[in-house]
Order: structure tokens, then sequence, then C-alpha cells
């Protein structure tokens, strides 16, 4: 126990001293190797959810250490390439993967040298109950989300932060214009990025407030209208065809690791050369499929492409 951290602020700190966080700054948002400088990755993400749920959190009185602990930890299972790895390792691993559970591993099996950090019950259930996919924005079913306002606030916060920031980063790509918001949903939401979260942020907080039932709210024309934005962007920005393109691209890099792992065992890049791994005999297939599972998951986008040129790819030389 810690004399001067309450439990929820020493899970945040563990969190955020992991070396799984700190590798989030070179995981995927959406853009996969996005050439700019201002294009969110998956830590940038991280932290604008953080900041969007504790506003939640400090409007509502509820629990902020926690609700920032949860919100930080919530992707820590993400794949390298965002998405494209997501769907792949689902493919690939026997038992399907999915990356708010794989965060749970993350913090129960695999960080701290396969120690985990001795996260409480109510961050964890929040970190596995984050996701909704294209689900209801707010769940019907009381086993679908957490057990805890602070877990379900950062669940909100999640999709707050990705519908504004995809969108603030696809017209900074030229993937999109102002003008093409639908007037509709514009009318509700406004039309600055700021203007955005605020007026979702607010909504939720004041349908909340007035309910006053235990129970988290958003005013049936806003929830309308962060469901519409959400489709737009799945139909505009996500199967975007250079953005599907890339995505194309990306699968395959996990799908040749993954298979040559499986084949070979797992390799390290040092120096540009490949280190077999020590603990590269798998006891049986289920254990190869899970080691590299793991193993690929927590890579880096630029370390899986590292990996994938010393292996794949051949290297010039020349005699002397």
């Amino acid at each position: 126990m810690c004399d001067i951290r309450l439990p929820f602020q020493r899970d945040r700190d563990r969190i955020t001293h992991s070396k799984t966080f700190r590798r989030l700054k070179h995981k995927t948002q959406v853009f996969l190797a996005p050439t700019g400088d201002h294009y969110r990755t998956r830590l940038t993400h991280v932290l604008e959810v953080s900041q969007i749920a504790r506003t939640i959190a400090s409007a509502l009185c509820l629990n902020e250490p926690l609700t920032e602990a949860i919100a930080l930890g919530h992707d820590l299972g993400h794949t390298p390439f965002g998405h494209a790895g997501e769907a792949t390792l689902n493919e690939l691993h026997p038992g399907g993967f999915r990356h708010y559970v794989h965060s749970l591993r993350v913090v129960d099996f695999l960080e701290n040298d396969g120690k985990g950090l001795n996260l409480t019950f109510e961050v964890r259930n929040g970190i596995v109950r984050h996701s909704k996919g294209r689900a209801d924005i707010l769940p019907k079913q009381k086993s679908e989300t957490a057990v805890t306002l602070e877990g379900q606030v950062v669940r909100l916060a999640d999709i707050i932060a990705y519908v504004n920031h995809d969108l603030d980063d696809a017209l900074r790509a030229g993937i999109l214009t102002e003008g093409d918001l639908p007037v509709r949903i514009k009318n509700i939401v406004g039309d600055r990025h700021s203007k955005r979260i605020e007026a979702m942020v607010r909504d939720l907080i004041v349908e909340t407030l007035t309910a006053d039932d235990g129970d988290l709210h958003i005013s049936d024309t806003m929830l309308e209208a962060i469901s519409d934005l959400r489709t737009f962007l799945y139909d505009n920005v996500y199967t975007y065809y250079k953005v599907h393109a890339e995505f194309e691209k990306a699968r395959r890099i996990i799908r040749d690791l993954y298979n040559y792992f499986m084949e070979n065992g797992i390799v390290r890049i040092r120096g540009g050369r490949i280190e077999k791994n020590a603990n590269g005999e798998w006891l049986d297939e289920k254990d190869a499929h899970r080691r590299v599972c793991d193993y690929i998951a927590g890579m880096t986008d630029r370390y899986a492409l590292s990996v994938y040129e010393t292996i794949f790819l051949p290297e010039p030389w020349s005699v002397k």
C-alpha cells in the first residue's frame, strides 16, 4: 500500500509508467504512418479520452482518479496499425482477438516482465468493458457496460473523442471539407472541433443531472447526431480508398509476421540483425498462437515494419 496515493491514483501511475503505455505513441489511430506531425496516434487518442472523461466525471461528482486510470489504460491492448492489426489477429488467432480483452491481459499478465500491474477490480472492469464498436452508444443491457459510472463515462468519452478527432484528422488530410458534414449534424453539434466536443459533453452532463436516477443519459437529438456522425465517418473516412489501401497493406504485414513466427519461432531485431528468442520452443500449438499473438499485438507500427523489412526484404550488398 502507498501512504501518499489512493489505490486508483496508484493504478493510474502504474499505467502511465508502463512500457506498453509509452509504445502507444507509435501506434496508429486511423492514418497509418502519416507524414504530418499533427495527426492523432493511439497515445494522443488516450489522452483526449482522459481529458473528456475527467471533465464529465468532475461535473457529475464522480471519482476522477478512477475515471482517469480507466481512460489511460483502456487501449493498452491495441495492435500496431490500429484496427487493421486487430482484424488480422482476430482472424489468425484461434481464440480470436479483441483489443479491449487484450488490454486486460496486458495489465494482468504481460506488463512488468509477466507480473502484471496488480490493478484494482474497478479499473480492470472499466478497461475490459470500454469498447462498443458500432453497437448502441448507450447499451440497454447492463451486462455490456462497466459496473461503475466512471467506467461507463470512459466508454462514452471514447466515442466522443474519436468521432471528433477522426473528423478533425480527415479534414486536415483533405479527405473531407467542412462542407461535407451533413447540415443536420452540424446544426446540432456545431461547426468547429471545440464546439462539437463541448456540445456532446454538455448534453451528457445536463441530461444525466436532470434525470438524477443513477444512470448516464444523452438526449435523443444528440444521441442521433453522434450516431449519424459515426456512420458518416465509416462511410466517408474509414473506408476511403487511400485509407483502405493502407489498411490492406498493414493486414498483409501482420499476416506474414504471424505465419513466419509460427513456423520459425519468435525473433527480435537488434541493430538490424535477427536474434532468435531464447524461449522460442513452443509447448504446443495453442501456446505458440498465444505467444505469437501477444508479441505482435505489443509491437509499434515502426517496429513491425522494421521486423518485416529485416525478415522479408533483401538487403543490398556488394563484393569488395
